[in-house]
């Protein structure tokens, strides 16, 4: 057995993993990714989306499409390398991600209205008390 057919054993077994990247993917993922920063730039320097919740919205959307062309033109992401592990543990990962910061994001907007009850009077009150020590003390003759 000579040094040559172990290593063409090898490649029988990696022929799916094998990448066939080129320089014109880089190139084009290097363009997306600067034209996807330099439009969410000009639209927050120059003020073009002047209601809050639009702009996070749009810019949300460019953040979003910016993430999907880094992990498809520099961390070539698809189906077809490991067998499909790879996408399928992003995948997982994202998905994770979204019900954390999900669950995150409704709890921080509903803390207010889930405090104990008796939490808001006893600070009320308090600064109700502390108004009364400070105040001079009424002379009368």
């Amino acid at each position: 057995m000579s040094a040559h057919d172990i290593h063409a054993g090898h490649d029988d077994h990696h022929d799916h993993d094998d990448l066939h990247v080129t320089m014109g993917d880089y190139v084009k993922g290097f363009i997306l990714a600067v034209i996807l920063t330099a439009i969410p730039f000009y639209l927050v320097m120059n003020n073009v989306i002047t209601d809050r919740s639009t702009a996070v919205a749009v810019l949300g959307l460019f953040a979003v499409v910016q993430v999907l062309v880094h992990m498809v033109y520099f961390l070539h992401m698809n189906g077809k390398i490991q067998g499909g592990w790879t996408m399928l543990s992003t995948i997982f990962t994202v998905i994770f991600l979204s019900i954390a910061i999900a669950g995150t994001l409704w709890v921080m907007f509903h803390m207010n209205t889930n405090m104990m009850p008796g939490h808001e009077m006893h600070q009320a009150a308090g600064h109700a008390d502390h108004g009364a020590h400070m105040a001079p003390a009424a002379v009368t003759p």
